[in-house]
């Protein structure tokens, strides 16, 4: 098998470690910060009401949160405030979910002008990830709302919420996502990242970021392949 997998500490250092379950408590984000620091990933990814997160002095650990999450039908005033308050509460990075359904409108200036108000909340350098709900989208919608997304300064456009009945992300999806973008945003897959297998298919299809609740699963299997020497 041709792969770009490199290695599982570089694996690691692409994951966004998950919890967005509503009933997920104090406690449960307090393991799941441990299970990031352990597994080395590159953030932990939790729900507004969650911050702020006390992470261990000496760590490089970075905090994203989600915003509008999950159906994105909040006012962009409403989506700009709670980003805003995320990142006063110590958020280095916001992951927004679009108005899907003034995407299937074709109001693809409206979906413009709802990024740029967060992406206003969000000065940089911290960083705005978009969430398309591409399972949601045809091909000439994902296009549209990629090229809205970096028209209004996002840093990252990301498949899915991980909550929707469409599904989640597939390679077809990233491939499209990050031809349209190009050197001008990156692509998050998220939403189905549940194996090894998949991650290297997402790495390969152009991302440099992976939302992912399993975590631990993945990254044992890819210090497996370490040990063995080959994927």
């Amino acid at each position: 098998m041709t792969s770009l997998y490199p290695d599982a500490a570089t694996v690691a250092r692409m994951i966004d470690h998950t919890l967005l379950k509503p009933e997920a408590t104090a406690a449960d984000v307090t393991a799941l910060i441990a299970e990031a620091i352990e597994l080395g990933t590159y953030s932990v990814c939790v729900s507004p009401s969650m911050l702020p997160l006390t992470i261990p002095a000496g760590t490089d650990l970075k905090v994203a949160v989600v915003c509008g999450f999950p159906s994105g039908k909040h006012h962009s005033s409403i989506k700009a405030a709670e980003a805003a308050l995320a990142i006063e509460q110590g958020a280095d990075e916001i992951d927004m979910v679009i108005d899907v359904g003034a995407a299937k409108a074709g109001r693809f200036a409206d979906v413009q002008a709802d990024i740029a108000a967060v992406r206003a909340s969000v000065p940089g350098p911290k960083v705005l990830k978009v969430i398309i709900e591409s399972a949601a989208l045809t091909d000439a919608e994902i296009v549209a709302v990629c090229q809205a997304a970096v028209a209004a300064g996002a840093d990252f456009v990301k498949t899915s919420t991980g909550f929707h009945p469409a599904g989640g992300a597939t390679v077809h999806a990233v491939q499209l996502m990050m031809q349209t973008v190009g050197d001008r945003a990156q692509v998050k897959p998220s939403g189905g990242v549940r194996s090894l297998a998949d991650a290297v298919a997402m790495f390969d299809a152009g991302a440099t970021r992976l939302g992912v609740s399993g975590s631990t699963a993945v990254l044992s299997h890819a210090a497996a392949v370490d040990l063995a020497g080959s994927y």
